[in-house]
């Protein structure tokens, strides 16, 4: 199994991109020459034109900009810097675009149509997964001759190793997205199929992951959503209940693949994997949704953290000299943005680029391209003039009139202090700790303003306050960041459709010609056994 040398420090060598100097360490003196060796380094960039052996495509499911940005500070503020001056391991990469995020069908997306645009080169409608514009949400027969074919299906048909590593349900829209196509993402399992589904043969997205029908299958499948993997009358090692309607036991029947195909549920069964040994791996650590990073330590279960999964799911797909595509989706981001709870979004983020991080150090960026990016962003914004190296989590403290710290809250014009953080929308404060899916509390305060004074707004279970009352927090329409590294990654540049990101894998990996030197093995292969 082959090791790079590659560390995060010498490619931010190599681009120019090393972090800022300690606040300790700043003066003007320093503020222009590391301004103007950035300039130096960069003019060495050149564009790498070589092929990519392996792609890995990281999704920060909802990780818009504001939320790199304070996950960023939050991140340095935790090893006991200021924070504005850290950068995140993925912001060490060269290259920087923007992704259009909008659907066919609406101005602010969601991850179904987004993923879609990502995995198949077509943009496509919320709510469906890798079937084309033309499909009606809902509606199985709409399908037919508009299902898409996605990058990792070609990487199969082409002989390279495939695997899709989420903290969410492995049938959720971004990951299901990789290897599935249905009209509604909510068909997660057979029992959400609807009478008009199952009379024109569409199949549940659990069923599609099992049944690949490309090469042998996904190599690596790891995530939650083990309860649509299992017959509702069974009940997993955690004393939660199935799903599935038919009976079926998915989990068996992956296991059924080969003799070296592995199904684990818990922390204890993943440190035992032979990653040398494993030719198909799936992981289903959760009923639902994995826990969040901050929570993981507590889960009884156990279950291995979304860096841990990228590190052992390179390890199994390097096996193959015809190289992998791996897809990384840090999926309760999202969620918890849609709870309104800043803390959790931003340490999935860290969590997320730690994950980046353990992929850049195992892998050659010499034959890998490494894209991060997220499918859309949330209404997060980050308000105020607070000073220098106040908490990211923390209320307003501001600058007196020369410039320096007051050391009090600021308030606003109703006499109140306010954070930094905040959401457009959403459920708004409300100060009791979270866990799991739901329990986030109540009341709605959202478009009423709460005194904060006495509020811990640092605490993991405190949630940022909302103008406009909802029962959860929506996405955002703006542009979302690509960043890139390795063979191909010059081809991101300026303001791109999202939907250009799978072309820039295939034109890097050389896809058309990988197919069409699969194609004629496979009719030599069948020669051959027509002659035998």
């Amino acid at each position: 199994m082959k090791r790079s040398t590659f560390t995060l420090s010498s490619l931010a060598l190599a681009v120019g991109l090393s972090l800022a100097g300690s606040a300790c360490a700043e003066s003007p003196e320093k503020w222009y020459d590391d301004g103007a060796r950035a300039v130096d380094q960069a003019q060495q960039l050149r564009a790498d034109r070589h092929r990519a052996k392996n792609v890995i495509l990281f999704v920060g499911d909802g990780m818009g900009v504001s939320t790199v940005t304070a996950a960023r500070i939050l991140e340095g503020q935790l090893r006991g810097a200021k924070g504005e001056e850290n950068r995140l391991s993925f912001e060490l990469l060269p290259y920087v675009a923007l992704s259009k995020t909008y659907n066919t069908n609406q101005q602010t997306p969601d991850s179904a149509g987004t993923m879609t645009a990502m995995m198949t080169g077509v943009k496509s409608k919320a709510g469906v997964i890798s079937v084309n514009q033309y499909a009606e949400r809902g509606n199985c027969a709409s399908t037919q001759g508009n299902e898409l074919t996605t990058f990792l299906e070609q990487a199969e048909m082409a002989g390279m190793s495939t695997g899709v590593v989420t903290t969410a349900r492995l049938t959720h829209a971004t990951p299901a997205a990789t290897y599935a196509h249905s009209p509604e993402r909510n068909w997660e399992s057979d029992d959400k199929l609807t009478d008009e589904a199952k009379a024109n043969g569409c199949k549940d997205i659990a069923r599609q992951l099992i049944e690949f029908p490309y090469g042998d299958g996904l190599e690596v499948a790891m995530g939650g959503g083990r309860r649509h993997f299992i017959p509702r009358e069974v009940v997993d090692g955690e004393g939660k209940q199935g799903k599935r309607k038919d009976g079926r036991d998915l989990t068996a029947e992956w296991q059924e693949k080969d003799r070296n195909s592995v199904y684990v549920w818990n922390q204890a069964q993943f440190d035992a994997i032979d990653t040398e040994q494993v030719d198909h791996l799936l992981g289903l650590f959760e009923s639902s949704h994995m826990e969040y990073a901050f929570d993981r330590p507590s889960d009884l279960g156990g279950e291995p953290s979304l860096s841990a999964m990228t590190g052992k799911a390179i390890d199994v797909l390097d096996n193959n000299e015809k190289g992998y595509f791996l897809h990384v989706e840090s999926g309760r981001i999202d969620h918890a943005h849609h709870a309104g709870n800043a803390y959790r979004a931003l340490t999935d983020t860290i969590e997320f680029a730690k994950a980046i991080e353990t992929a850049m150090q195992k892998v050659d960026m010499a034959d890998t391209l490494i894209l991060v990016t997220a499918d859309h962003s949330h209404v997060f914004t980050i308000a105020g003039y607070p000073t220098r190296g106040n908490p990211i989590l923390g209320k307003v403290v501001g600058n007196d009139g020369a410039g320096n710290p007051t050391g009090v809250d600021q308030l606003a014009e109703d006499g109140m202090p306010y954070t930094t953080l905040g959401y457009t929308n959403g459920r708004g404060f409300h100060d009791l700790a979270v866990g799991g899916d739901t329990a986030y509390g109540e009341p709605i305060n959202a478009g009423s303003r709460t005194d904060l004074s006495d509020v811990d707004t640092e605490g993991q279970g405190f949630h940022q306050e909302a103008l406009v009352p909802l029962s959860a927090e929506t996405h955002a329409g703006e542009d979302v960041a690509i960043y890139a590294g390795g063979p191909g990654a010059y081809l991101m540049h300026g303001v791109q459709e999202q939907n250009v990101i799978y072309h820039v894998m295939r034109k890097a990996t050389r896809m058309d010609r990988k197919l069409r030197r699969a194609e004629r093995e496979r009719r030599q292969e069948e020669r051959r056994r027509d002659d035998d």
